[in-house]
């Protein structure tokens, strides 16, 4: 016989229950474990008919798809093609793609699905945060830009048209704690104090926010003096207005220190008070040589400028440490960065923005819960791993699903000590578990 091949393997097909996606089984556990479904049930809107799918069904369908590396409606077909695997965990049926879309414009009211899935992500987040054994956490306020091609979608101050979500991370466990969908053309300035407010109302009995951090979307005297009020350490990128640059011109040259010799930047500090502004707070100034500076022209600028104000005390922190605790503001780049690439917010389902803000907060949902489920039910160090690192470890194995005794098993193609590490995982889903 003539190979016809480039190697010598056959292809056949198979009538076995068999799943590529073993792993997405424990997530699955953890997401029902943690309640997901029942509080879906509880805030949603019913269907319309009896024959009508529970809200449930369409939310976890669609946090399990988003979790196992679906993009788009189109990617549901995927699991439907794992039946198998979603009979395993009691989703004998899923909706099409396009019943999730029509499902998704339905629950674009803002005081009925949006509103009803407000109050999923404030339960779960409260049931995650009480098991890390912290009181105060930073908020890191942010906005995210996604570009979308959408008919109804607005310009944003960065030339792309798309929408300008502005989000809330706690550092220390990046839950996003609130999530305001906006159109692309609402400015980050906007809203800033009612989001803070926003936020400090889902912090859970017991815990607070006691440090905040921004960028000079948020250097506004009102959240200021909220900030101060609340006795919140913060730390905010200043705005380079006229008052500020005049408080640089008026250093003196033996003013500025390199924090560490030889590192390429200087650092000075003043006290500062804005026009409304209650209390003077630091200024904590940065500057360094521009590499790239017209010597023939007189007016071209010698330094580049970062201003960060500040009202930690000088006896707790330096203006260098206080410039280092500003930077980490930087992880919530690494957190829309999960949002939009690991999770698939980078693209909107629809053309409609309430539909679209709908499928945003499910997706804030399914990134909230994966969090929950690395910290934990999963071993300490895998507690920083992204969701991709997650799918090719843990999600992407290959397992046989056999049913025997009146029992299902799921067959992992695994070693012993991967099946325990599985196993562990299940037990600690169980104790963390408040279905009932």
């Amino acid at each position: 016989m003539i190979r016809q091949t480039v190697l010598g393997f056959k292809l056949e097909m198979t009538q076995e229950e068999l799943t590529a996606h073993g792993g997405l089984a424990l997530m699955a556990e953890y997401n029902h474990g943690m309640g997901l479904r029942g509080l879906v049930d509880r805030y949603l809107p019913e269907p319309g008919s009896n024959r009508g799918y529970a809200p449930s069904v369409y939310v976890d369908t669609l946090v399990l798809m988003l979790q196992g590396g679906g993009r788009s409606l189109e990617d549901l077909r995927e699991l439907e093609r794992e039946g198998g695997l979603m009979k395993l965990i009691g989703r004998d049926q899923i909706p099409d793609p396009d019943s999730v879309g029509d499902w998704l414009r339905r629950m674009g009211d803002p005081e009925k699905g949006l509103g009803g899935l407000g109050c999923v992500r404030d339960t779960l987040n409260q049931r995650i945060l009480r098991w890390d054994g912290r009181k105060e956490y930073t908020l890191d306020a942010d906005a995210m830009q996604i570009e979308a091609e959408k008919r109804e979608a607005h310009w944003t101050y960065q030339g792309l048209k798309g929408y300008m979500p502005m989000l809330g991370f706690l550092f220390e466990t990046p839950v996003c704690l609130l999530d305001e969908f906006r159109e692309g053309n609402v400015p980050p300035q906007a809203g800033q104090l009612a989001f803070y407010r926003e936020c400090k109302e889902r912090m859970p009995v017991g815990k607070r926010i006691g440090g905040y951090r921004g960028d000079s979307a948020s250097y506004q005297a009102d959240l200021i003096n909220e900030l101060e009020v609340d006795e919140v350490l913060w730390a905010i990128t200043a705005d380079q207005n006229s008052a500020v640059k005049a408080a640089i011109l008026a250093l003196l040259e033996v003013e500025w220190k390199e924090p560490v010799v030889g590192c390429g930047y200087e650092i000075v500090e003043t006290v500062h008070s804005m026009e409304k502004t209650e209390n003077a707070f630091r200024l904590i100034i940065k500057r360094w040589v521009l590499p790239h500076r017209d010597l023939f022209e007189a007016s071209s600028p010698k330094y580049g400028y970062h201003v960060v104000a500040s009202n930690w005390p000088r006896e707790q922190k330096r203006a260098d440490e206080v410039l280092v605790w500003h930077n980490q503001r930087g992880q919530a780049e690494n957190f829309n960065k999960e949002l939009k690439s690991g999770l698939g917010l980078d693209r909107m389902p629809c053309g409609q923005f309430s539909a679209n803000s709908v499928f945003f907060r499910i997706g804030v949902i399914a990134y909230n819960l994966f969090i929950g489920f690395k910290r934990l039910s999963c071993p300490e160090s895998w507690a920083h791993q992204t969701i991709g690192t997650f799918r090719w470890k843990l999600v992407q194995v290959a397992g046989r699903i056999v049913r025997h005794g009146g029992r299902v098993i799921l067959k992992l193609a695994v070693e012993a000590h991967d099946l325990a590490f599985f196993q562990g995982i299940r037990q600690r889903c169980f104790e963390l578990s408040v279905v009932t």
